[in-house]
């Protein structure tokens, strides 16, 4: 659904300002790479981090029909952070490496600046939300 919101300027003459919306939403489901760790910036609010891989699947071959050629995967690493303090804190305390969870969010692009002073770009899911789906110590059933 498009808005559309008239605004007045000085020279008394009405334009059309159109508002549209739009989306920034992700959903992942995938495994733990590492424990959580907490941090804390100084005069910030704490946020947990932790790293959460998705494989991609498919079959190599003349045809996908066939059943013959190989089976290819291809893991992609996302780094996850929470902000949310009830969330926040759950996560820290249940979520382990191995575990397999679902995470709803939002992709956010920033810099950093490493140890070494140097500019880098840094990719980071912002959870929403946050499903426990295994513990890790046993594999899910297919």
């Amino acid at each position: 659904q498009v808005l559309r919101q008239f605004v007045r300027h000085d020279s008394d003459t009405v334009t059309s300002l159109v508002l549209e919306r739009s989306m920034n939403r992700v959903q992942l489901l995938g495994r733990v790479g590492q424990d959580p760790i907490m941090r804390q910036v100084e005069g910030k609010n704490p946020v947990t981090i932790f790293s959460l891989a998705t494989n991609e699947m498919w079959r190599t071959g003349d045809s996908e029909e066939s059943q013959g050629g190989d089976i290819s995967q291809k893991t992609t690493w996302h780094r996850i952070s929470v902000f949310r303090p009830g969330l926040r804190d759950v996560t820290y305390q249940y979520v382990r490496k191995g575990s397999r969870i679902f995470v709803e969010g939002k992709i956010d692009y920033g810099e950093y600046t490493d140890k070494n002073n140097v500019r880098r770009q840094a990719t980071t899911i912002i959870a929403d939300n946050v499903i426990f789906l295994s513990d890790g110590s046993v594999r899910d059933k297919v």
